[in-house]
């Protein structure tokens, strides 16, 4: 295929209104919004979303814009309709073991109406306990007890009173305490001053007597001590069997409101029969006395405390199984906490302050995360490997042992966590993922590719004015005609960089029909125009391309140097993509080339001062190789050549400029000079074909900006790849200097027919005696041969075997 050059029709795809069968987007409303060329990513999802089995939750691929958040979250809403509702989590308190709370399932609303009953149950403990202990069969039970505690009591006291008369001892009471005083003979207390006239004998006598009293007084001490405890004991249970049926009927009051058929129904029954014993155990701190007892007061609080019911998730009221989006998750938020309270220099909690995380809200149903948000925390990193390999999640806070002051521990019971996790990812993050740790990777056997752009079709443009239907009716904006979203449509076009395909981020259009909305209600206008989105579409560029107007500027000003008229030898124009991350452009670059005898063969000035990436590095590289097979015949060659972007200063990547490197310095070699009107682009392999090279449309568009500067003068264009022309989407205006002559778009497939068009010269075919003298690489061969007779005597040319184009490494350079 000789060179071509390119019609206007062929620059821009252009979309006709009327092939979109409406007048305006308001008529689409009715339509359902579908995933737009994201086939592929929908069947995906929905086979992940419906499968049960473990270890298929979801990764989800795809560039930031793509709908891919927005998208899933609307398909688990979907399907989370189809699920059952999932129960409710409470937590209780563990009256064996306090610091391992009891975690409790009940069907969805349960929870809230066990939490409520219990608080109903402790408002009666309150309220009924101390009536009923006021109550007759209560109090005449009781006074029995008492009464017949007192009369034993008495009993032993009138005993112990004979035995100590029996002795000459007057015994009494005194504020619970036992008092005794000894006596004389005449039944008078013994005062020291009789005591001294005593005889040794009657002083043994009366201290043997003491003796055996305080003997006598242990014993009935400890008597009545256990008769008075026994006397409670059966105080406590009779008050216990009179109570015992009043609370049976309130536990089986709420025993009856629940369901019976759940999971945990033995474990609730169970809780319930040990609320009752801790009740019937401290039936005494419900008892009135006649003076405020605070030290009562705070144990029957403490007492009640217990029998509430921390619901930490409550399904009230919903409907099928959750769905929920954590773009926050740390570790508290994600996985629970235990919420701590400073008392006293110690951090204190109980069953109470658990809190749940997005895990366990999500039980069920659905969990949508994002990858990037987890990589960046460590410990919520390895929390979630721990729980997908066992399920089971332990609420914990984080952080305790390193608190500065003591806490108390707390353990609640683990539960299993039945959830289909969702993870947002880049590509570049998956396959990271997938290297670093593999076992966590494997969980997610399910995968969803979001595309970045997809095959234009009637179906998918359609699709693309549902989608800006939907918008305006989200966001409130007017409405957009056929001529607009023709213009949305074509955009995408640009987008991909594609005439066949359309841009998959949505996110851009989105902001491009808000633009345009603005510009419309700006003009008092019903509706969108395509004229509204040309019109945003200029403020946008206009509002980012001051860099671009300053590099522009610097060229008219003469500070960087380009010629875009006439010919010179070892000088092309070359084009780039500037990219600012919000904003790329296209700029021409001279590139320029010399040579001259030697045995370096072919520098790379901007690898050599490492102002080059890799690709770029290889570009020049495959060039070297096209170059060297080009004149294998006449090898060995004595070849210093160099190659270098002017006044670059900020770096070269991409092998886009690898065809305008090999024409400046075939150029170069031949003595020719190139046309300086037409700018080149395009990769080149090894075979001497140009490849296809990306940011096509700013590359051209750049340049065609510079001429406008500096003067078009109907020569002026650009030759790029034959592979190229489907990806051009160039602007209106450009198209219209091509439709006028004014600027002219080439096209070839081999590097040696752009060589033709430059300089004006046949490239050459390799023939017995080498390439035609008037062709290009025949000018080029006479230069090398000249080149290596200049640098070798003839003697040593002759008798030297053939090596590969440039010198070894460590061999000593040939100086001319």
């Amino acid at each position: 295929m000789s060179i071509a050059k390119l019609s206007a029709a062929e620059l821009r795809l252009t979309v006709d209104p009327a092939t979109l069968d409406f007048a305006d987007t308001s008529e689409l409303l009715d339509q359902a919004l579908p995933w737009i060329g994201q086939e592929r990513a929908e069947q995906a999802a929905r086979f992940g979303l419906r499968m049960q089995q473990p270890d298929y939750h979801l990764f989800v691929l795809g560039e930031v814009g793509s709908g891919r958040s927005s998208l899933l979250l609307e398909m688990m809403k979907q399907e989370a309709l189809l699920r059952p509702v999932p129960p409710d989590l409470c937590y209780l308190h563990n009256f064996e073991v306090p610091e391992h709370p009891l975690a409790l399932r009940l069907p969805a609303g349960e929870g809230r109406l066990l939490r409520q009953l219990m608080a109903e149950f402790a408002k009666t403990l309150q309220s009924e306990i101390p009536k009923r202990l006021m109550d007759a069969d209560v109090r005449a039970g009781c006074e029995r007890l008492e009464g017949a505690y007192k009369a034993e009591e008495s009993a032993a006291y009138a005993e112990l009173s004979a035995f100590a008369e029996a002795r000459n001892f007057g015994l009494m009471r005194e504020q619970g305490r036992m008092v005794f005083t000894q006596r004389d003979e005449a039944g008078e207390p013994l005062t020291a001053a009789k005591a001294m006239t005593l005889t040794p004998a009657q002083r043994s006598a009366c201290d043997a007597a003491e003796e055996e009293l305080r003997k006598q007084i242990g014993r009935f001490l400890e008597l009545t001590r256990a008769k008075e405890l026994l006397m409670l004991e059966q105080l406590a249970a009779l008050r216990r069997q009179l109570l015992k049926p009043m609370l049976d009927h309130a536990l089986q009051q709420i025993r009856n409101r629940l369901r019976k058929q759940i999971k945990d129904a033995v474990k609730l029954g169970l809780y319930l029969d040990r609320a009752l014993q801790e009740v019937l155990a401290s039936l005494e701190l419900f008892q009135q006395g006649e003076e405020p007892d605070e030290g009562r007061a705070a144990a029957l609080a403490e007492l009640l405390a217990r029998l509430r019911v921390n619901l930490v998730v409550d399904h009230h009221g919903s409907s099928g199984a959750p769905v929920i989006s954590d773009d926050n998750p740390v570790f508290r938020s994600l996985f629970g906490s235990i919420e701590y309270e400073a008392e006293r220099d110690l951090l204190v909690t109980d069953f109470s302050r658990i809190r749940a995380g997005s895990l366990l809200k999500a039980h069920g149903g659905f969990l949508m995360l994002h990858l990037r948000d987890l990589l960046t925390d460590e410990a919520v990193w390895e929390k979630l490997r721990r729980f997908l390999r066992s399920g089971r999640l332990q609420i914990e806070e984080a952080g305790m042992a390193l608190a500065p002051i003591g806490a108390v521990s707390l353990q609640p019971e683990p539960v299993d966590v039945d959830v289909k996790l969702v993870l947002i990812a880049s590509v570049e993050d998956f396959y990271l993922v997938q290297e670093g740790d593999p076992d966590f990777a494997r969980r997610f056997r399910c995968k969803v590719d979001f595309a970045e752009s997809f095959a234009a079709t009637p179906e998918a443009r359609r699709a693309t004015a549902i989608f800006v239907a939907h918008s305006c009716r989200k966001l409130g904006l007017p409405h957009f005609s056929a001529p607009a979203v023709a213009a949305l449509i074509e955009q995408t076009h640009r987008e991909a960089e594609d005439q066949a395909r359309q841009s998959a981020i949505f996110a851009h259009s989105a902001g491009l029909l808000v633009e345009a909305a603005a510009v419309a209600r700006a003009r008092g206008a019903a509706l969108v125009a395509s004229e509204d989105v040309q019109a945003a579409l200029a403020a946008r560029q206009h509002r980012h391309d001051y860099p671009e107007q300053r590099l522009q500027e610097s060229i008219t000003d003469g500070e960087r140097l380009l010629a875009v008229a006439g010919t010179r030898v070892g000088q092309v124009n070359g084009l780039t993509v500037v990219d600012l991350g919000d904003y790329q452009f296209g700029f021409p670059v001279r590139v320029t080339a010399s040579t001259h005898a030697g045995e370096e063969g072919l520098l790379n000035i901007e690898r050599e001062v490492e102002m080059s990436g890799p690709i770029h590095d290889k570009g020049v590289l495959i060039l070297h190789s096209h170059l060297a097979g080009l004149f294998a015949h006449i090898a060995p060659l004595a070849l210093n050549a160099a190659v270098v972007f002017e006044q670059e200063y900020n770096g070269v990547e991409g092998d886009s400029a690898s065809c305008a490197e090999f024409y400046a310095l075939l150029s170069a070699l031949a003595g020719l000079p190139l046309r300086q009107g037409i700018a080149v682009t395009g990769a080149l392999n090894q075979h001497g074909e140009m490849l296809p090279v990306g940011g096509i449309n700013e590359k051209i568009e750049g340049y065609f900006r510079s001429c406008e500067l500096l003067g078009l003068d109907g020569q002026q264009g650009v030759l790029i790849p034959h592979r190229n022309r489907r990806h051009l989407m160039l602007a209106p205006r450009l198209v219209d200097a091509v439709a006028a002559g004014r600027f002219h778009i080439y096209t070839a497939e081999l590097a040696s027919e752009g060589m033709e068009l430059l300089s004006g010269q046949a490239f050459g075919a390799l023939g017995p005696h080498g390439y035609a003298p008037d062709s290009v690489l025949g000018r080029a061969q006479k230069t090398l041969q000249d080149y290596r007779h200049a640098c070798e005597p003839p003697a040593r040319a002759a008798g030297r075997a053939l090596r590969p184009f440039g010198r070894r490494h460590g061999e000593p350079r040939q100086r001319g």
